[in-house]
């Protein structure tokens, strides 16, 4: 038959039915598929060679054949003549089952991909990201869209990407790990792990990355433990070495920088402007100053310009001559400038000094010495000058309240105390050191559990150590149970007298307890004399006056109201 010789060549089967459906023509291919010779096969007819199997003609037919999956194929040619074609498909099943479990593991993967509660991301060994499942974008708080097809360099961020374990990986040739602390501030640890191909070189690194906040904050929660069984252990071998000598308590690093600073000043004979919310320490901080000055065995006066009527004020400061003015001493008398002498005088709240005394006060800082009232001449001064304020005095300065060549000549050296809710690290010595202070003096054997001090370091304190100091006494004598806990702190108690209207007052009681109560919390939200004074429409002696009858300390009103 014409073109045999071509078609023999073919590596399918080839057979060719006469007019007659018998077989006419079989090749090699076909003997070999079917397991049927030709011989055998020849001259007889197509459905006697394959029993049961129909003559294809324009269609395909599917046989399974000497234990095989065959593919009949035929169609009309010339003279009545047919070609099929025969076609192993075996082979196309096995490679179609390869496909779908190839498919099916594909599939596999890509859940397990995804379904991983760790984050993973896959570049390839340039660092240019290929995938990243769901649980990367969460852990980490990046966006898919943000990262695929984007090389790793170019996601560097000085803030929450500092490095990447994916370049680490690349260049070390190793897994790398590193912890991060991502942009919404969780804590994680990130893990690369090169993958190698035959000839060495890296073709793909995968990342793994976990949240491990909750096991970061369990960590420093145990540390915080430890710490606070080794303060407990130190009060309880009078070791609580957070305790100077001074009786200063100094254990957060800005304090100890503080203290060094003003350590290192005390032995200058300068003037030192110390700044800090009422409460902080800074009276303190200056009597630090001169007990380790050369002018240690001279005396420390303390004068709160706020609390003194403007009246006195300066009367009390630079002392008067007999007969100055009308009530008078008959021998007059020494100013506290005098009486500081050989030592160190602290002028807190220095910016409720009426302007007029500021103009006196720069005279003395500039000559060194001081003319009494009623006097003509000055008398020469040696002392150091300490102020202190809780106030922003170059706003003070702007509003013309404050004088601008007085605050120059007074911030030569500046401290600034920070308030105790930024620095937490002092709040549970302090705290111990209150109790144990208050726990002598009242006889009592009080302690403080974890969940107190962890409470205590949450808390503001608006009024700083003094509020804490307050806070510690008040709990060592109105609490019973031994263990201090958290419904023992005043902000869960609230047991304060002036709110307690229940059971037998007198009139003149109940009056005095309702005026005590209104001349604190105007102090606490004025904090100062002269303008409390202006606030109730009396004038400041009678706040003064009122402040010693009920026993308030001009020092402790800035505090929290604790009744």
């Amino acid at each position: 038959m014409p073109g045999k010789n071509v078609l023999v060549n073919l590596t399918n089967g080839l057979m060719e039915i006469d007019e007659n459906s018998c077989v006419s023509f079989m090749d090699f291919f076909a003997e070999s598929l079917t397991g049927v010779s030709r011989e055998s096969a020849l001259k007889r007819d197509f459905r006697e060679v394959f029993e049961g199997l129909d003559l294809p003609e324009d269609v395909l037919v599917d046989a399974s054949i000497n234990g095989k999956s065959l593919l009949f194929c035929g169609y009309r040619v010339e003279g009545g003549r047919r070609i099929v074609m025969i076609q192993d498909n075996s082979e196309i099943i096995k490679m179609a089952d390869v496909f779908e479990s190839a498919k099916s593991v594909a599939e596999d993967m890509d859940t397990i991909f995804e379904g991983s509660f760790d984050g993973l991301l896959v570049t390839d060994g340039e660092g240019n990201v290929l995938m990243v499942n769901k649980s990367y974008e969460r852990v980490t708080g990046l966006k898919k869209e943000e990262m695929i097809g984007r090389n790793m360099k170019n996601m560097l961020n000085p803030q929450y990407m500092k490095n990447s374990v994916i370049l680490l990986a690349i260049e070390e040739r190793q897994p790398v790990s590193l912890q991060h602390f991502t942009k919404h501030g969780r804590s994680i640890i990130v893990t690369g792990v090169p993958v190698f191909g035959a000839d060495g070189a890296i073709t793909k690194v995968v990342a793994n990355a976990r949240d491990i906040s909750e096991i970061y904050e369990l960590r420093q929660e145990l540390i915080k433990s430890r710490e606070m069984e080794k303060i407990y252990w130190r009060q309880l071998q009078g070791k609580d070495d957070f305790t100077r000598g001074d009786g200063i308590v100094i254990v957060s690093e800005v304090m100890r920088s503080t203290y060094a600073l003003a350590g290192k000043l005390s032995n200058f004979n300068t003037t030192v402007m110390i700044l800090g919310e009422s409460g902080v320490g800074k009276e303190e901080l200056a009597k630090y100053i001169h007990e380790n000055s050369p002018r240690r065995k001279g005396p420390f006066i303390t004068v709160n310009c706020g609390a003194i009527p403007e009246t006195l004020l300066e009367s009390e400061l630079f002392g008067y001559n007999r007969g100055a003015f009308t009530g008078a001493l008959d021998e007059g008398k020494q100013g506290l400038f005098e009486a500081a002498e050989d030592g160190t005088i602290l002028l807190d709240e220095i910016a409720e000094m009426p302007l007029s005394l500021q103009v006196k006060l720069l005279r003395v800082l500039e000559t060194g010495a001081l003319t009494r009232i009623g006097a003509t001449k000055p008398i020469p001064l040696n002392m150091r000058i300490l102020t202190a304020t809780n106030k922003n005095l170059v706003d003070e300065v702007n509003n013309r309240t404050f004088r601008k060549d007085l605050f120059y000549r007074l911030n030569v050296i500046q401290i600034k105390i920070p308030p105790l809710r930024e620095r937490k690290d002092d709040i549970a010595p302090l705290a111990f050191n209150f109790l144990k202070k208050f726990n002598t003096k009242y006889e009592q054997d009080k302690k403080l559990t974890y969940d107190v001090i962890k409470e205590m370091e949450e808390h503001p304190w608006p009024g700083n150590i003094r509020e804490l100091k307050n806070t510690v006494e008040r709990m060592v004598v109105l609490r019973n149970n031994e263990y201090l806990q958290i419904l023992d702190l005043p902000w869960y108690c609230e047991n304060t007298p002036e709110g307690d209207l229940e059971g037998d007052r007198s009139l003149a009681k109940a009056v005095g307890d309702f005026e005590r109560k209104i001349l604190l919390e105007t102090l606490r939200r004025h904090r100062s004399t002269r303008k409390a004074a202006e606030a109730l429409k009396v004038d400041q002696a009678t706040i003064v006056r009122k402040m010693k009858k009920y026993g308030i300390d001009s020092g402790v009103y800035a505090a929290a109201l604790d009744g």
